[in-house]
C-alpha cells in the first residue's frame, strides 16, 4: 500500500481476520452436529433476544435481510423442530416465530460451539494481549457509525 492509503494493510488484516473467524465458527457449528447453518444460528440467537415472539418482518429488519430470506431460514428451522409459527393473540392475520424447547437446546449447544471457536482463535494470545484486544474491540464496536447507528 502507498502512503496515500495508510490504513490499507490494516483493512486487509481485518478482512482476513473476519474471514478466519467465520471459517472457524462455521467448522465448530458443523461439528456440533445440529444441522444448523451459520445464518440459521444467527436467526436463533436473534430470536432469543426478543421478550415475546416476533413477526418475521421484525426478524428481517433486525437481521438486515429481505423478508423472503427469513422465511427460508424459518422454514428450515421449523422443519428441524427448533422454531414454530404461532398466531398473534391479538391479530390472527399476523404470524409470530417462537423458539421450541429443541431450539433452546440448540442455542445452548451453539453457544458452546462459539466459545470453542473463540478459544481456538484466541489461543495464540497471552492474557495481556487478550485484554488489549478486548479493549480495542470495545472501542471499535461501541463507536457510532454513519448517523449514529451501531454496527
Amino acid at each position: 500500500m502507498t502512503a496515500s492509503d495508510p490504513d490499507g494493510p490494516l483493512a486487509e488484516q481485518l478482512l482476513r481476520f473476519t474471514r478466519r473467524v467465520h471459517r472457524i465458527q462455521k467448522r465448530h457449528v458443523e461439528q456440533s452436529g445440529l444441522g444448523v447453518t451459520p445464518a440459521q444460528s444467527r436467526l436463533l440467537r436473534t430470536l432469543a433476544h426478543y421478550p415475546s415472539p416476533p413477526r418475521m418482518a421484525d426478524l428481517a429488519e433486525r437481521l438486515e435481510v429481505v423478508p423472503r430470506a427469513v422465511t427460508s431460514l424459518v422454514d428450515g428451522l421449523e422443519a428441524g423442530g427448533k422454531v414454530r409459527r404461532v398466531p398473534d393473540p391479538t391479530n390472527r392475520r399476523v404470524i409470530r416465530i417462537e423458539l421450541t424447547d429443541e431450539g433452546l437446546k440448540a442455542l445452548r449447544e451453539l453457544h458452546g460451539a462459539r466459545r470453542s471457536a473463540a478459544q481456538e482463535i484466541l489461543a495464540p494470545l497471552t492474557e495481556e494481549q487478550r485484554g488489549v484486544l478486548g479493549g480495542l474491540l470495545d472501542t471499535l464496536v461501541d463507536t457510532p457509525v454513519d448517523g449514529g447507528g451501531r454496527c
